[in-house]
């Protein structure tokens, strides 16, 4: 299994970057985990929109879903003009589907994510669970059939949902949005602190620190996680690549 990251970036993307967006890539399927400000163009670096298998969608806020609906009209053209044969699969986390402003719906085939129920493409199986944010939010956990095990956090605060569902996962890519010293300023988000406490109970092979702010320095982040977490820590990066 193989982990690309198209964007990394909390609330809008840097200039020539991205906000959240993660590759996914194994046995010829590719999918992909939110589709923030920027993705779409820095997606096709790596993989041909027509070959994309799937999209998974953990909230509504823009920097995880801004670029969706561009992909949208991507996927029309794509397939109008004999590029793709089959509408793209667009799972998406939200109260109700109806109010989302998805078009064509020959083109994608929109479904709402179910906690209780698997997702299976290709080899890799999918499964989610409940966040704490300020909307509705969910992680996103993706198991290869040879045993490799990948989880997104998406965006949430800290609560044992996220320790159980991360526990025993090969890598976790888990937001990171505060400095230790803004503790409390937002229970919907993670210190560097907290993602290291997490990773450390959880068992996690290693960690990926997502999802960054836009002050500060971001080694200070990794340094703050490992006081917790002592076993690989990254910040992500806009083209980082990782072999699960």
């Amino acid at each position: 299994m193989e982990l690309t990251v198209i964007g990394h970036w909390g609330a809008y993307p840097e200039k020539n970057e991205a906000t959240s967006g993660y590759l996914i890539e194994h046995q010829g399927r590719k999918i992909l985990l939110d589709c923030g400000s920027g993705v779409l163009s820095g997606l096709q670096n790596y993989v041909m929109l027509e070959d994309l298998d799937a999209v998974f969608i953990t909230h509504l806020h823009a920097d995880h879903i801004a670029d969706m609906y561009s992909l949208e009209f991507a996927t029309l053209i794509l397939m109008q003009i004999g590029k793709r044969a089959l509408p793209l699969d667009i799972y998406v986390y939200c109260q109700d589907l109806t109010k989302l402003d998805f078009c064509y719906p020959e083109y994608v085939n929109v479904h709402p994510i179910d906690l209780q129920r698997t997702v299976a493409i290709g080899e890799l199986t999918i499964t989610f669970a409940e966040n704490v944010h300020d909307v509705p939010s969910c992680a996103v956990k993706v198991n290869s059939e040879d045993g490799k095990c990948l989880v997104y956090s998406g965006d949430t605060g800290y609560c044992q949902s996220i320790v159980e569902f991360s526990r025993g996962s090969d890598v976790l890519v888990l937001e990171s949005s505060f400095y230790n010293i803004q503790k409390g300023l937002n229970n919907g988000h993670l210190t560097a602190g907290e993602a290291g406490e997490i990773a450390a109970i959880a068992q996690t092979g290693q960690l990926i620190l997502t999802h960054l702010p836009h002050y500060g320095d971001h080694n200070q982040l990794v340094v703050e996680a490992s006081s917790h977490y002592d076993r690989q820590i990254q910040l992500a990066y806009c083209g980082m690549k990782l072999t699960i």
